[in-house]
């Protein structure tokens, strides 16, 4: 076991790293934070920041010998050179974790090869996109393998002129290539694993996106109940089928027929878990800790409907927003990240919305994001 009081080393400074050096020191750990922007969210959270490339393995590898665990914030670092740090402590979760899920040629294929329900694909990896859309059929979308997230390095193609313009974007570049799905909602579960195999999954999250950024979280999720427990039941195998330590995230959608597929994976704290830093008995940033010191795994249960709503850079189009509304708010909670540049797109923060119900919760999350 870690104990509280020994230092949890976080790669990756954002606003996800904040949150969950926040977590540690609630529950009483010293925290370190490695990444390349010295003005990062987390840095003035921490008791010790560390400035560093991503692929720098001598410089992760000095960062692991001053802490006694290693965990990440995101996917975008070198597998390999985590996994040379991880010789000198324990990383959860695992280089070979990250390795599958930071690429989604990769995380397909694993997906695939074990069994578990996915979207058809097929691979570009020559960067020849007109021959593997082709093979799926239009409409599809094409997906980079590397570096992709809130939308980013991913395209809806759905005619032949659109056909021509993504092959000209993707050209040379190794792609997913996949049908497009027809769903009806989308839902993640985020789960927890110890190193002893014991699991803890939050309610299932329904999620709204607009322009590929996740705009809304509603808890509970609006779906029949087999569609909840189908969601949950492939999250928790996902989870030890790939022998996470710490947090996994699983993006599903639901198609008409309420077929559940898998979408994604995320080892790690992710958006839709936000509300449970208001709305359930452990957040997901301490049932993270929890999860990779050691410690007993906390309850994951929400205490009623809540909905979390993402702020982006867009709100200060006119200046700082006036905050006023939200906090006044009964049962409206405020979470800022320390950002110092708005930009259109950029998470900038959040709020939660608690109510009787989550149509009501929903309600009042609209209202607030029309006066931000």
């Amino acid at each position: 076991m870690i104990a509280p009081g020994q230092t949890i080393g976080i790669v990756g400074g954002g606003q996800l790293g904040r949150m969950l050096a926040q977590a540690a020191q609630t529950l009483g750990y010293r925290v370190a934070v490695f990444d390349p922007d010295a003005n990062c969210p987390a840095s003035s959270v921490c008791h010790g920041f560390y400035c560093g490339s991503y692929d720098d393995a001598a410089a992760l590898e000095g960062f692991a010998a001053v802490v006694d665990v290693l965990t990440y914030e995101f996917e975008n670092i070198s597998a390999d050179a985590l996994r040379s740090a991880a010789s000198r402590v324990p990383l959860r979760p695992t280089a070979d974790v990250l390795h599958v899920c930071q690429n989604r040629q990769r995380e397909k294929a694993w997906l695939k090869s074990h069994g578990f329900p996915h979207v058809a694909y097929t691979e570009a990896l020559d960067g020849d996109i007109r021959a593997a859309a082709q093979t799926v059929g239009l409409p599809c979308v094409i997906k980079t393998a590397d570096f992709g997230y809130d939308g980013k390095g991913q395209m809806r193609v759905g005619s032949e002129a659109e056909l021509e313009q993504a092959a000209a974007i993707f050209r040379g570049r190794r792609c997913v290539v996949e049908q497009w799905a027809e769903f009806s909602c989308e839902l993640s579960v985020i789960v927890a694993r110890a190193a002893g195999g014991e699991t803890r999954a939050f309610p299932v999250a329904e999620n709204q996106h607009a322009r590929h950024i996740l705009d809304l979280s509603i808890i509970p999720a609006r779906v029949p109940k087999a569609v909840a427990t189908m969601a949950t039941e492939l999250s928790l195998l996902i989870a030890d089928t790939l022998d996470v330590v710490g947090l996994l995230a699983v993006e599903l959608f639901v198609l008409d027929d309420g077929t559940v597929l898998v979408n994604e994976l995320a080892p790690r704290p992710h958006n839709s878990g936000h509300w449970s830093l208001d709305g359930a008995d452990t957040s997901q940033f301490e049932q993270h800790v929890r999860a990779i010191c050691g410690l007993p795994l906390g309850s994951p249960v929400e205490r009623g409907p809540i909905v979390m709503a993402n702020i982006l850079g867009d709100a200060w189009k006119d200046g700082t927003p006036n905050w006023s509304e939200v906090l006044r708010t009964p049962r409206a909670k405020l979470h800022l990240y320390g950002k110092d540049a708005p930009r259109p797109g950029r998470k900038m923060g959040h709020f939660t919305v608690s109510a009787a119900s989550a149509d009501l919760a929903i309600a009042e999350a609209r209202r607030l994001q029309g006066l931000l």
